[in-house]
């Protein structure tokens, strides 16, 4: 029997888009999710012939990526003996875990983690990292599908980002692809597709729901299966063309920290190309009394620490440190104000930012995202 094409393309029409958000994203998303999960499923799907998949870049994003990552996933077995080589260049650093899945799948969870600057793997250093195996650095436990890598640039520079090579050690000869097994991987596509349009929709509207919008809530957020180092707090913005939202915070105690801007519906990055919508602690000044504050609008105000909302009147602010002394060892403030009373909220000592000086800012995170994301 023949590859039902007519089946497939029927669940592809009655996949359910989620009901916020702009209808053109919305659908623009939808092709993100065909990509990246005919591309997973279909075209990675052999763990004795791994590639890297590399997801959440400037094009392909779903939920809720880290601004300052990038990210690449390949096939892995515990049947098999692997090695990663590559050379850090001007990465920071690197989080390798071994995974049983992704998190909007109903099997899913960390269950080995690597740092590379744990192991004194800094920028400019070549790396060899052998998984499974009796004397493999990273064990490769029976639930293990896929290694994910996560690279963090917290200084953007214009620079060569890492490169990363996976061999299988212990390779099959190369399977004969039956129709049956096109099919599985065609089917298992779609359920990654429904899986990851719907868990994330229904992600954010719980999260919405739990708290008020414009404010941080009191509950940090630790994702259980997830990366034991990162912590996360969720505020909803919901904001007239002529406020803004500001957020005051101590600095965190932490080796990494930023706050960024989504999307709702999709959990896509606020346009991180053409918007200035996030920033990491690099890219942050700090008040002569110590404390941090951002400006979250759709104008610009002219102060130094603004995330542009690209005029959504709704959307997601996420505040990450990872790498934390404590789970909160700091609190997060908000405040919605207009526009044209932002002095009212401001230190005095607040840093201006001309227009010749953001576009030079936002010209110089270009320069940077091209050699991150080049080919």
């Amino acid at each position: 029997m023949g590859i039902n094409w007519d089946d497939i393309t029927s669940q592809l029409r009655n996949l359910q888009l989620d009901s916020t958000g702009n209808q053109i994203e919305r659908y623009e998303h939808l092709i993100d999710q065909l990509v990246l999960w005919f591309s997973w499923e279909t075209l990675h799907a052999d763990a004795s012939r791994p590639f890297f998949h590399r997801q959440n870049d400037l094009v392909s994003q779903w939920g809720g990526p880290n601004a300052d990552n990038v990210y690449r996933h390949a096939r892995v077995s515990s049947t098999h003996s692997y090695v990663i080589r590559g050379r850090m260049h001007s990465c920071e650093d690197f989080v390798l875990a071994i995974r049983s899945g992704f998190m909007h799948q109903e099997t899913w969870g960390t269950l080995q983690l690597f740092v590379a600057s744990d192991h004194g793997i800094h920028p400019g250093d070549d790396f060899e990292i052998f998984l499974g195996g009796p004397n493999g650095d990273v064990p490769l436990p029976e639930e293990a599908v896929m290694v994910s890598i996560r690279e963090y640039y917290f200084d953007w520079k214009a620079e060569e980002p890492s490169t990363f090579t996976i061999e299988c050690l212990d390779p099959q000869e190369p399977p004969v692809i039956e129709e049956n097994d096109l099919n599985k991987r065609l089917e298992k596509s779609l359920g990654q597709i429904e899986d990851s349009l719907t868990f994330w929709d229904t992600y954010l509207e719980s999260n919405r729901n739990f708290q008020e919008d414009n404010c941080f809530s009191e509950q940090t957020v630790k994702v259980g299966k997830g990366l034991s180092l990162a912590r996360y707090e969720f505020c909803f913005w919901n904001l007239d063309p002529t406020e803004a939202l500001v957020v005051e915070a101590d600095v965190p105690l932490a080796k990494y920290w930023g706050i960024q801007l989504y999307n709702l519906g999709t959990f896509e990055l606020i346009d991180p190309y053409g918007r200035i919508s996030s920033r990491n602690h690099n890219q942050t000044i700090v008040s002569n009394d110590g404390k941090i504050r951002f400006v979250i609008s759709g104008q610009d105000p002219g102060v130094a620490n603004w995330l542009d909302t690209a005029n959504n009147s709704e959307g997601l602010c996420t505040f990450r440190w990872f790498w934390p002394e404590s789970d909160k060892p700091f609190d997060l403030t908000t405040h919605v104000v207009s526009i044209a009373d932002l002095d009212s909220v401001l230190p005095e000592d607040a840093s201006q930012c001309s227009l010749d000086e953001r576009k030079l800012e936002l010209r110089n995170r270009q320069e940077h995202l091209r050699w991150r994301f080049r080919t």
